[in-house]
Protein backbone atom coordinates (compact mmCIF):
# COMPACT_ATOMS: atom_id res chain seq x y z
CA UNK A 1 0.00 0.00 0.00
CA UNK A 2 1.34 3.47 -0.92
CA UNK A 3 0.70 7.05 -0.42
CA UNK A 4 1.86 9.36 -3.49
CA UNK A 5 2.44 12.63 -2.04
CA UNK A 6 1.22 15.93 -3.55
CA UNK A 7 4.12 15.97 -5.62
CA UNK A 8 3.67 12.84 -6.64
CA UNK A 9 2.44 13.00 -11.05
CA UNK A 10 -0.71 12.32 -11.45
CA UNK A 11 0.06 10.27 -14.17
CA UNK A 12 2.45 8.30 -12.10
CA UNK A 13 -0.35 7.31 -9.88
CA UNK A 14 -2.33 6.35 -12.67
CA UNK A 15 0.93 3.74 -14.01
CA UNK A 16 1.24 2.17 -10.71
CA UNK A 17 -2.85 1.74 -9.98
CA UNK A 18 -3.41 0.21 -13.71
CA UNK A 19 -0.81 -2.51 -12.81
CA UNK A 20 -2.46 -3.52 -9.33
CA UNK A 21 -1.03 -1.45 -6.63
CA UNK A 22 -3.10 0.61 -4.15
CA UNK A 23 -1.73 4.10 -4.22
CA UNK A 24 -3.90 6.71 -2.19
CA UNK A 25 -3.05 9.85 -3.46
CA UNK A 26 -2.41 12.92 -0.94
CA UNK A 27 -3.20 15.25 -4.39
CA UNK A 28 -6.34 13.82 -5.08
CA UNK A 29 -7.74 13.39 -1.56
CA UNK A 30 -6.11 15.98 0.58
CA UNK A 31 -4.20 18.31 -1.49
CA UNK A 32 -2.40 21.43 0.65
CA UNK A 33 -2.00 19.18 4.43
CA UNK A 34 0.92 19.34 6.03
CA UNK A 35 3.90 16.77 5.75
CA UNK A 36 2.79 15.60 9.44
CA UNK A 37 -0.27 14.95 8.51
CA UNK A 38 1.20 12.93 5.43
CA UNK A 39 2.68 10.83 7.62
CA UNK A 40 0.02 10.28 10.65
CA UNK A 41 -2.38 9.07 7.94
CA UNK A 42 0.90 6.84 6.25
CA UNK A 43 1.36 5.73 9.94
CA UNK A 44 -2.11 5.08 10.65
CA UNK A 45 -2.97 3.71 7.66
CA UNK A 46 0.51 1.20 6.87
CA UNK A 47 1.65 3.27 4.14
CA UNK A 48 5.22 4.02 2.29
CA UNK A 49 4.95 7.02 1.02
CA UNK A 50 6.13 8.09 -2.20
CA UNK A 51 7.69 11.84 -2.39
CA UNK A 52 10.17 14.15 -4.08
CA UNK A 53 10.75 15.66 -0.89
CA UNK A 54 13.64 15.28 1.28
CA UNK A 55 12.02 17.33 4.13
CA UNK A 56 10.19 13.68 4.90
CA UNK A 57 13.64 12.49 6.33
CA UNK A 58 14.86 15.39 8.57
CA UNK A 59 11.44 15.21 10.20
CA UNK A 60 11.38 11.34 10.74
CA UNK A 61 15.38 10.57 11.65
CA UNK A 62 15.50 13.96 13.80
CA UNK A 63 12.46 14.08 15.45
CA UNK A 64 11.46 10.51 15.53
CA UNK A 65 7.71 10.87 16.24
CA UNK A 66 6.70 9.43 13.36
CA UNK A 67 7.09 5.64 11.81
CA UNK A 68 5.56 5.29 8.55
CA UNK A 69 5.26 1.95 6.84
CA UNK A 70 8.33 3.46 4.50
CA UNK A 71 9.47 6.45 2.59
CA UNK A 72 10.54 6.38 -1.26
CA UNK A 73 12.16 9.26 -1.66
CA UNK A 74 13.08 9.92 -4.89
CA UNK A 75 16.27 12.43 -5.88
CA UNK A 76 15.48 13.72 -9.04
CA UNK A 77 13.83 15.93 -11.11
CA UNK A 78 11.49 13.83 -13.41
CA UNK A 79 11.71 14.77 -17.21
CA UNK A 80 7.88 12.90 -17.78
CA UNK A 81 5.11 12.80 -15.65
CA UNK A 82 5.27 8.82 -15.62
CA UNK A 83 9.12 8.83 -14.81
CA UNK A 84 8.79 8.24 -11.36
CA UNK A 85 6.03 5.73 -11.46
CA UNK A 86 8.17 3.74 -14.48
CA UNK A 87 11.24 3.64 -11.81
CA UNK A 88 9.12 2.58 -8.95
CA UNK A 89 7.80 -0.63 -11.30
CA UNK A 90 10.76 -1.97 -11.63
CA UNK A 91 12.23 -1.20 -8.24
CA UNK A 92 9.06 -3.47 -7.81
CA UNK A 93 9.79 -6.06 -9.54
CA UNK A 94 13.35 -7.06 -8.11
CA UNK A 95 13.47 -9.15 -5.50
CA UNK A 96 16.08 -8.60 -3.52
CA UNK A 97 14.82 -4.65 -2.33
CA UNK A 98 12.73 -4.41 0.73
CA UNK A 99 11.16 -1.40 0.56
CA UNK A 100 8.98 -1.71 4.43
CA UNK A 101 10.58 -0.64 7.35
CA UNK A 102 13.40 1.54 4.68
CA UNK A 103 14.04 4.86 3.88
CA UNK A 104 14.76 4.62 0.21
CA UNK A 105 16.58 6.91 -1.78
CA UNK A 106 15.72 6.73 -5.88
CA UNK A 107 18.15 8.13 -8.26
CA UNK A 108 18.22 7.35 -11.79
CA UNK A 109 20.57 5.16 -11.61
CA UNK A 110 20.84 4.58 -7.80
CA UNK A 111 19.32 3.13 -4.92
CA UNK A 112 20.23 3.93 -1.32
CA UNK A 113 18.57 2.49 1.95
CA UNK A 114 18.89 3.18 5.39
CA UNK A 115 16.32 1.50 8.01
CA UNK A 116 13.66 3.72 9.81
Amino acid sequence: MLLANENIPLKSIKLLRDNGYDVKSIMEESPGISDREVLRIAQKEERIILTFDKDYGKIIFHEKEFRPAGIIYFRFTPTYPEECGEILLKILSLQNIKLKGMFTVVERTKIRQKKL
